[in-house]
């Protein structure tokens, strides 16, 4: 009778027989297929290509991943069409080397996140493997600012000079600092290192001539 019921049961539990006349009964373990990772593509970073982000953890089980923005205002990542892959610098090691070539379906904004989903990632496991990506995307694909608007990657490394000619420092970073954003510059004095601090605002700020890489602002060096 135990042998019967065994029989039965093989199918579901997974048992196999051993030889003989009267068989015993062992359990076998199938081992789950490897999951596949993404195939992706090499290739050549864009000259003009801006880190827009990180990939972050796998949403659902079709593809999908979160991203981990740099930017409150993301519309290049909805935008283009194409993102450059580069491998994390912290976590896990990257299955990648180099920089790979991601297309993308869709970006969404969902909730207080961002989704986005590839046609090279088919499943959950492929968008775990590309957790910590870092993202570039061609800066010819951001959407057109509005006039007296600026992308803060086109700030970065313009000279500023007041409006005596007196040179302030070179844009090294900017800081949102609650409704506005700060210029964060930097210079040299006596051999020192030093920063500077400049609102972005047009109280202070009276031309921004990215051509010419040059901001020109109302503000003296002793302030």
């Amino acid at each position: 009778m135990v042998g019967l019921i065994l029989e039965r049961l093989a199918p579901v539990l997974g048992l196999c027989p051993l030889e003989g006349d009267n068989p015993l009964w062992v359990s076998f373990i199938l081992s789950p297929m490897s999951a596949e990772l993404p195939v992706l593509s090499s290739a050549t970073l864009p000259t003009d290509a801006v880190e827009v982000g990180r990939i972050g953890e796998a949403w659902g089980i079709k593809g999908w991943f979160k991203i981990v923005p740099y930017s409150s205002e993301p519309e290049a990542l909805y935008q283009a069409p194409q993102w450059y892959l580069q491998p994390a610098e912290r976590g896990p090691k990257s299955f990648f080397s180099g920089t790979v070539l991601l297309t993308i379906k869709q970006a969404r904004e969902h909730s207080d996140s961002i989704v986005a989903t590839a046609e090279e990632v088919a499943d959950r496991n492929g968008a775990e493997a590309l957790r910590g990506a870092r993202i570039f995307i061609s800066r010819a694909h951001f959407p057109k600012a509005a006039e007296d608007e600026f992308y803060w990657v086109d700030l970065i490394g313009l000279e500023v000079v007041n409006r005596e000619g007196v040179p302030l420092g070179v844009v090294k970073d900017l800081l949102p600092t609650g409704p506005q954003t700060t210029l964060v510059l930097a210079y040299e004095e006596d051999g020192k290192a030093l920063e500077r601090m400049i609102p972005f605002v047009s109280a202070f700020v009276d031309k921004v001539d990215t051509a010419a890489r040059l901001i020109t602002v109302d503000w003296q060096p002793d302030y």
